[in-house]
C-alpha cells in the first residue's frame, strides 16, 4: 500500500485518534475493529447517502439513522442501549485517517446463541484489500469470545459477489437462497443465506492467527491517493 505525505493531524485530531485506540476492540494484521463514537455519526450520515453502500449492502442500520432518527445525535446513544446489536467501526492499521466501514452483528438472540452479521466497506479504495474478509473474522470471534455465540448468519444480495466471496473466505457456508426478497434499483433481486456455526469458526481461527497484540504500534497512518 502506498502512504503518502500530508499535513500532521490538528489537535482535535490528536484527541479524536486517542479516543480511537482507546476503543479498539480487536485488531488483525490489515484492520482493527473499535466501538463507535459519537464523532462517528458525521460519517454515518455520509454513508447513508452514499448509493454504492445502499445498493451493496442496504443496510437496515444507515436507513434507521437516515430515516427512524433523521441523522439525530440521539442515534449514538440508542446503539449503546441496544442489547440486540454490537456496532463496531472498521478501521486500517494503516493508510487511512479516516474509518474504512463498520461490522455489526445484529438480531442477537444470546438464549439461542446465534445472531445476523453485516460488514460493509464504506469507501471503495479500501476493496479487494482483504478489510472486508479480516473484519469478518475479527468480528465472528467477537461473537463466540464475548458473547458466547454458536452460530452466525448473513444474507447477501444475488449480485454481491464480494461480499459472497469474503463469507466463503471467512468459512460461511450459503445454506439457502431466500428468492426475490431483496428490493433494488426498482426490481426484486434473491438473496444468499449464509451460515457458519462455533466450531468453524474456531477451526478457521487456528489457521489464520490474524490477532495482533493491541499495544502494536499505528504510527504514520495517512489516507491513499
Amino acid at each position: 500500500m502506498t502512504i503518502v505525505d500530508s499535513e500532521p493531524l490538528a489537535p482535535s485530531g490528536h484527541g479524536r485518534e486517542a479516543r480511537r485506540r482507546a476503543g479498539i476492540v480487536s485488531r488483525g494484521t490489515r484492520v482493527y475493529l473499535r466501538t463507535l463514537q459519537p464523532e462517528d455519526l458525521d460519517d454515518l450520515a455520509e454513508w447513508a447517502e452514499d448509493p454504492f453502500i445502499e445498493r451493496m449492502v442496504g443496510s437496515e442500520f444507515l436507513g434507521a439513522y437516515k430515516h427512524v432518527y433523521d441523522k439525530d445525535a440521539s442515534f449514538y446513544e440508542a446503539c449503546l442501549t441496544d442489547t440486540t446489536q454490537v456496532v463496531l467501526v472498521v478501521e486500517a492499521n494503516q493508510g487511512w485517517n479516516k474509518p474504512v466501514g463498520l461490522a455489526r452483528l445484529f438480531n442477537i438472540h444470546l438464549l439461542e446463541g446465534y445472531a445476523f452479521l453485516e460488514v460493509m466497506l464504506t469507501d471503495q479504495r479500501a476493496i479487494r484489500r482483504g478489510f472486508g474478509v479480516e473484519a469478518g473474522k475479527l468480528i465472528s470471534y467477537y461473537g463466540v469470545d464475548v458473547l458466547g455465540l454458536r452460530r452466525i448468519e448473513a444474507k447477501v444480495y444475488e449480485y454481491n459477489r464480494l461480499s459472497a466471496n469474503s463469507l466463503r473466505r471467512n468459512g460461511f457456508q450459503q445454506e439457502g437462497v431466500l428468492r426475490k426478497a431483496g428490493y433494488q434499483d426498482g426490481r426484486y433481486w434473491d438473496m444468499f443465506v449464509f451460515g457458519i456455526l462455533r466450531d468453524e469458526i474456531d477451526a478457521q481461527r487456528k489457521r489464520d492467527k490474524v490477532y495482533l497484540p493491541l499495544e502494536a504500534s499505528e504510527q504514520g497512518a495517512r489516507e491513499p491517493s
